[in-house]
């Protein structure tokens, strides 16, 4: 893939994962030819700033858990009220971090 696509794919994306994993995805993505770059583009990464609203303002239901994939997590916030808001808060300041790490395990399966 060429620098210029390359430069593109991480200006678009880069708030989408750990920036500690920035420079395993550039080097990643220099190997790659320009067919995985279509299907990469289409892999739809969730917003950590929205997760993170989300958590917020509806975190005791769960919904920001399942909206990264999370299941179980936002099955036990739904039923328990967010363990009486214990998780609620806890999710606060980790919510963000988990939905970068899901957006790269998307990355990693896709490319």
């Amino acid at each position: 893939m060429t620098q210029d696509k390359v430069d593109f794919f991480l200006m678009a994306n880069s708030k989408y994962f750990p920036s500690s994993r920035l420079f395993f995805i550039k080097s990643r993505l220099e190997t790659m030819d320009d067919s995985k770059l279509m299907i990469l583009s289409s892999v739809e990464y969730r917003d950590p700033t929205l997760i993170l609203i989300l958590s917020i303002f509806l975190g005791y239901l769960g919904i920001d858990r399942f909206m990264i994939g999370d299941i179980g997590m936002g099955v036990l916030k739904l039923l328990t009220a967010g363990l009486c808001g214990i998780l609620v808060v806890i999710d606060w300041f980790l919510i963000m971090d988990k939905t970068k790490e899901t957006n790269f395990e998307k990355f990693m399966l896709a490319a």
